[in-house]
């Protein structure tokens, strides 16, 4: 019998929906499952939200306390999916009480912040993980095991890109991801992240960048209400503004511990592109390319294929690669954000069950946000960083 774990959520937005279908759907594809996530209860600002999101998520209970939550005692895992800035508080309260965590990403504002979570972490002996989906996406897995086989070699260079156009319109409301205060940085922490993470999943760690970091919006109008909004979900040019103190765009060169080099970049301010996540990465036996947008895909190119088919070549992921015997049936079905949330879900309670810690967990993100700290001061100099 599949042990139940009883999780409580601590935010009802965009992120606590991804998580909740992830919960409920995850052993309807990986059976046995590790462990049946158990929404137990929900947790947002007020009561009013809690129980919509209870309502909407299939929570059993609701509450506006996170801090009785989480010390609750019939609660094992505290899922955190709320702005950045309440990250850190929760998550070691978490830990104190002894409870498995998952958290959204970016792990915190900073390596100084995500440090003091890591610390907690390891102290309380627990599971952690932080949410850097994207490398679960069948084609990233695969990525890795062909890299692992040394099917590309030696890898001398990383391309990466993250660029959406949600925050382009100068007159999209001022969401919290545009203040420091909660954020701790703009494309850099909120989507460059996803970028340096598979650069470090798939490549290693980066010890070297040098980056622009560009602001192209002082000030945005200031939202009504208290829901957070995207940029594209409203324009409101005549409302009163407020200041924007956090980077619209990063642009950097890297250098890898390993001796690789390579580029980033995230915008969030490229018309035309919506989740415009890409890889490029060149070995000394081949090359691999990744285009999120088309994620049932992974372009390939081995140096030892014949004269007459050299050239990239494209594997469509379904049943014989990474995660394919508990997702669909046939190659190129169609892998969307969803399943990346529901392999998720499966590789934490994997970890539970295990008692092995999973990747990426807060070390992991520690690392990313050590990256993310020298891309910000980098930009402030113009001169290569150190990280860490």
């Amino acid at each position: 019998m599949t042990t139940p774990l009883n999780v409580a959520m601590i935010g009802g937005g965009f992120m606590g929906k991804a998580h909740a279908m992830a919960y409920a759907s995850m052993p309807m594809f990986f059976w046995p499952a590790p462990a049946i996530p158990v929404r137990k209860v929900v947790v947002d600002v007020n009561d009013e939200l809690a129980n919509e999101a209870k309502a909407r998520f299939g929570f059993e209970e609701a509450s506006s306390d996170w801090r009785s939550v989480v010390h609750r005692d019939d609660i094992d895992v505290v899922d955190i999916c709320v702005p950045n800035n309440a990250h850190a508080e929760i998550a070691i309260e978490a830990a104190k009480a002894g409870k498995h965590i998952m958290c959204e990403k970016p792990l915190a504002r900073g390596g100084a912040e995500a440090k003091t979570m890591l610390d907690a972490v390891k102290d309380a002996g627990i599971i952690h993980m932080v949410a850097f989906n994207y490398r679960r996406t069948p084609a990233v897995a695969l990525a890795k095991k062909y890299i692992e086989e040394g099917r590309i070699g030696e890898i001398r260079n990383f391309r990466g890109t993250y660029l959406q156009d949600w925050s382009a319109d100068p007159d999209g409301p001022l969401s919290w991801r545009f203040q420091k205060k909660i954020a701790g940085s703009g494309a850099v922490g909120d989507i460059g992240t996803h970028v340096v993470d598979m650069a470090h999943y798939l490549v290693g760690l980066i010890s070297e960048v040098n980056a622009l970091t560009p602001t192209y919006i002082p000030t945005r109008p200031l939202q009504a209400g208290g829901l957070d909004k995207l940029g594209a979900s409203e324009k409101n040019a005549d409302a009163e503004r407020g200041p924007v103190d956090v980077d619209d765009e990063v642009v950097t060169l890297l250098k890898f511990q390993n001796g690789a080099i390579g580029s980033l970049e995230a915008t969030r301010n490229a018309y035309g592109r919506n989740n415009f996540i890409t890889l490029e990465i060149h070995g000394t036996r081949g090359s691999i390319y990744f285009n999120y947008e088309r994620r049932d895909e992974l372009q390939v190119m081995f140096a030892d294929d014949p004269g007459d088919a050299r050239g990239f070549r494209t594997v469509y992921t379904g049943p014989a690669h990474p995660y394919g015997d508990g997702l669909w049936p046939i190659p190129a079905l169609g892998i969307g954000y969803s399943e990346t949330k529901i392999i998720e879900c499966y590789d934490f309670f994997s970890a539970i069950a295990s008692g092995k810690q999973p990747s990426p967990n807060f070390e992991d993100g520690y690392n990313t946000e050590l990256v993310a700290d020298a891309l910000l001061a980098s930009g402030q100099t113009g001169e290569w960083t150190k990280v860490g």
